[in-house]
């Protein structure tokens, strides 16, 4: 495919929203329509409607199965709407969270099993993988930390777990990041948000040296 794709991942509190809107900001002045800013789950009208129903606190009975389920068809809608089309047309995508987010989330957090959970999402992508994954590494206490103090928006299932959960994630996403270095590059998200994105816009530019 002719474009670049380009996802986020980290646990929850890392801040991966902030560094994805201040990254878009900068990109979309250079690239304007060529740039594509979307998230997982979400990004159109279904994957949207399934976000809400995955993430609903209300949602206690869910089975872990269904909801690692939830996600793949979230995400087969989204490659299907936006993502492939965006790469076909040569623009850069930049996606918060994709398939690694439901390996650590619901293979590890769950506990429902990391290679379980791969290999069915093999079946939503068909293939697709990103070019590069920028990996946002925070302690699972400090993730915690920073969403009850600052965050105002959205409080989901997810959100709520105890430390024993986010820390299963957190170690997931560590050995996902030693198992495919070449595409998951790790920044410490506990320096100041200016550092982070300092040293993400360095780590991109290592494979796009034109992009910014």
């Amino acid at each position: 495919m002719a474009g670049k794709f380009i996802s986020f991942e980290g646990p929850d509190g890392a801040g991966k929203t902030s560094v994805i809107k201040i990254l878009g900001d900068e990109l979309q002045a250079k690239l304007g329509n060529q740039l594509m800013l979307t998230r997982e789950p979400g990004g159109n009208s279904i994957s949207e409607a399934i976000r809400q129903i995955i993430l609903d606190p209300k949602n206690t009975q869910m089975d872990a199965r269904t909801e690692a389920l939830l996600y793949a068809a979230a995400r087969r809608q989204h490659l299907v709407e936006q993502i492939i089309p965006a790469l076909d047309q040569g623009q850069v995508v930049l996606c918060d969270r994709y398939v690694d987010s439901s390996i650590a989330y619901q293979g590890a957090g769950r506990e429902i099993g990391e290679r379980e959970v791969w290999n069915m999402n093999q079946f939503a992508i068909d293939g697709l993988e990103p070019d590069l994954t920028i990996y946002l590494d925070i302690k699972s206490e400090e993730g915690i930390r920073r969403i009850m103090e600052h965050r105002t928006g959205e409080i989901n299932r997810l959100d709520v777990e105890q430390l024993e959960f986010h820390q299963r994630v957190r170690q997931s996403y560590l050995h996902l990041q030693q198992a495919y270095p070449q595409r998951i590059k790790l920044i410490d998200a506990s320096q100041p948000l200016d550092v982070v994105i300092s040293m993400v816009k360095k780590t991109i530019l290592q494979k796009y040296p034109n992009l910014f």
